[in-house]
């Protein structure tokens, strides 16, 4: 499927080329052409014999479409807090880069213990339920982001991340389980390739969403102690914004049903 998989690329390059243009002109137009590529992908898809991606999949299988899109939406609303909060420690808590990332390493440090923990979890109970409760605990660490002012204290920040780092840990290897146990083994790789796409994608859109962000509030300027006060506007739009998302993002992921193994 050699036109489908050109296809897919254009789209991908063109929607990760305009949300990094937007709110500018070209930035629309790329965007919005992205999104056109990208449609008729999609019919290609469906008609193709051999498609590059198995697009039958999210029609009929309820457990792979919805346990993918709560995948999209959790890794579009968190990827970008790691980049938004090591500014505002910088710019606004004055810390050195090092001393901002060894306060950001508490979530990935959580993940990285709990998240193999979540996965045996899964084994014994539905994934969706387990993966519903990381996504209900990263709209909550979202939802106090929202409040982080000028005087907030690092060790409140902290248990912050504590607690995304946990929603990370309960939500990823729950939901990959999920996926992955949805498909007969000759499926594997696409919902591999699936899993990959929904995350790498995500990430993209988020950091989309926090560019466009900076651009309406700031605009294409150097951030300096004049403007920190849209600056902190615009990285709490940015968590508003997150949060729903990942609030959406729980009904998506209760809406997968149970995995029929």
């Amino acid at each position: 499927d050699w036109f489908g998989s050109l296809l897919y690329a254009a789209a991908l390059m063109g929607i990760m080329y305009g949300f990094s243009e937007l709110p500018e002109t070209k930035g629309f137009v790329f965007t919005v052409c992205g999104f056109l590529i990208l449609f008729f992908f999609i019919l290609w898809e469906l008609k193709h014999k051999y498609p590059v991606l198995e697009l039958r999949l999210f029609v009929n299988n309820t457990t792979f479409r919805y346990s993918n899109l709560a995948a999209l939406i959790n890794y579009s609303a968190t990827f970008a807090i790691g980049f938004l909060l090591s500014l505002y420690l910088q710019y606004i808590k004055a810390l050195n880069p090092r001393d901002a990332g060894l306060i950001l390493v508490a979530s990935p440090i959580i993940m990285a213990i709990f998240a193999p923990i979540a996965g045996r979890l899964s084994d014994k109970f539905e994934p969706r339920i387990i993966a519903s409760i990381g996504m209900a605990l990263s709209t909550l660490g979202l939802v106090f982001l929202i409040f982080i002012t000028v005087n907030t204290n690092l060790s409140s920040l902290v248990f912050i991340l504590i607690l995304l780092g946990f929603g990370f840990a309960f939500f990823s290897s729950p939901n990959t389980n999920a996926i992955m146990s949805s498909v007969d083994k000759k499926y594997l790789g696409v919902a591999s390739g699936a899993v990959s796409t929904m995350r790498l994608v995500g990430q993209m859109m988020s950091m989309g969403i926090a560019m466009l962000l900076f651009s309406l509030f700031i605009g294409k300027v150097e951030i300096q102690p004049e403007n920190y006060f849209l600056f902190l506007k615009s990285v709490k739009t940015a968590f508003g914004i997150f949060a729903i998302l990942c609030f959406l993002g729980i009904f998506a992921s209760l809406a997968s049903g149970k995995v029929i193994t």
